[in-house]
């Protein structure tokens, strides 16, 4: 069986790096051969990340996806993470692809959303039902919470619910004893495109250190999107971020509550919990599903909850271990590779196996 993946990003892309890269080794085990071709490059995401997109970059990333969209026919299935071309029209899009190909969607995403809720009226009309369209033509569409399957389900014949998920034995437990270390250190991990979010918890969080003396780390973030905040930047890469992680003890994901922030996955909270971490974090979307309410942390609606969330794990050391126990469990249970990988190895399999193509 020979699968075509055609992701956003090679591994320096969360996204692609979590929902695709990390299944290929099980996926070569099951004899799935997958070909991975990235839109965009490494490069292309670091200078994203400073700030600086590189539209040399972005056509060349263009061209590579039209010629691997022109030799899709070859494989058993194309799997796409989001769309094969961002910004281009459905028609040019399924042209390319061609009436016989299979094709799997992923969403991790509302992406959709942009298209849809975009500004400018031109974008809405040749964009704004692109991806339900796409949708319909798919044998299958894999999304990441249920607010993304919900959308899914209007225009797909099948749609899964696969949540992102950690490798754990990339997350294996610390040996060493966690609880009682001082100063209690809050972390956030992310990129510099998340990191506007921590300022929702810059007022609680500078109270609360001033009552007890806690350090603040954002991992991912760059200094300069935390000037006047509480938190220290710490660099990220994928080598180290689970040290990073194990490193804190307490996790938290703040997060506004608008259609865009309801189709993320709380991947964040997944790592924390995979960390044997407790977690505080904002009652949006795919957050108050992966989060058991005073069982592995805590949801928070406004300041007043951030505060009282937060001290309550901070003044409690038992308390942080045994939510970071329970939120372990339910990793390993839901949330992990190992929990997810063989379902994902039968979908693609399945899908393979069907004679039938969606049309549109």
């Amino acid at each position: 069986m020979r699968v075509l993946a055609l992701t956003r990003y090679g591994r320096l892309g969360a996204s692609s790096r979590l929902r695709t890269f990390q299944y290929l080794p099980l996926y070569r085990e099951a004899g799935i051969d997958v070909e991975a071709c990235p839109l965009f490059s490494d490069r292309y995401v670091e200078s994203l990340y400073r700030g600086r997109a590189s539209v040399r970059e972005v056509a060349q990333g263009y061209a590579r996806r039209c010629a691997s969209l022109m030799r899709s026919k070859q494989y058993d299935l194309v799997w796409i993470e989001k769309e094969a071309l961002p910004w281009i029209p459905f028609a040019m899009e399924s042209a390319l692809l061609g009436r016989d190909t299979k094709i799997v969607l992923d969403y991790d995403d509302a992406v959709f959303h942009r298209y849809e809720h975009h500004p400018s009226r031109l974008v809405r009309a040749l964009l704004g039902t692109k991806l339900g369209r796409l949708m319909s033509r798919a044998c299958l569409v894999v999304a990441g919470n249920d607010y993304l399957a919900e959308y899914s389900s209007r225009y797909a014949a099948r749609v899964a619910v696969v949540p992102t998920v950690v490798d754990l034995e990339r997350y294996a437990l610390e040996s060493r004893q966690r609880g009682d270390r001082k100063p209690v250190t809050v972390g956030w991990i992310g990129s510099p495109s998340t990191a506007h979010y921590l300022r929702m918890v810059y007022a609680p969080l500078r109270e609360i250190k001033k009552r007890h003396g806690i350090r603040c780390i954002a991992v991912g973030a760059r200094p300069d999107q935390l000037a006047g905040g509480p938190f220290e930047a710490a660099p990220w890469s994928e080598a180290v971020e689970v040290g990073s992680i194990q490193a804190f003890d307490i996790g938290i994901m703040p997060l506004l509550d608008t259609p865009w922030e309801r189709g993320k996955c709380a991947y964040k909270i997944v790592q924390y919990m995979g960390c044997g971490l407790p977690v505080v974090a904002s009652a949006v979307g795919a957050n108050a599903s992966v989060v058991q309410e005073g069982t592995s942390g805590f949801l928070a609606t406004d300041s007043e909850n951030w505060m009282s969330s937060l001290e309550r794990l901070i003044v409690d050391a038992r308390l942080r271990r045994e939510f970071g126990d329970n939120g372990r469990s339910i990793v390993e249970r839901r949330y992990s590779l190992q929990a997810q990988g063989g379902r994902m190895i039968e979908l693609l399999r399945g899908i393979a196996r069907t004679k039938e193509v969606q049309s549109t």
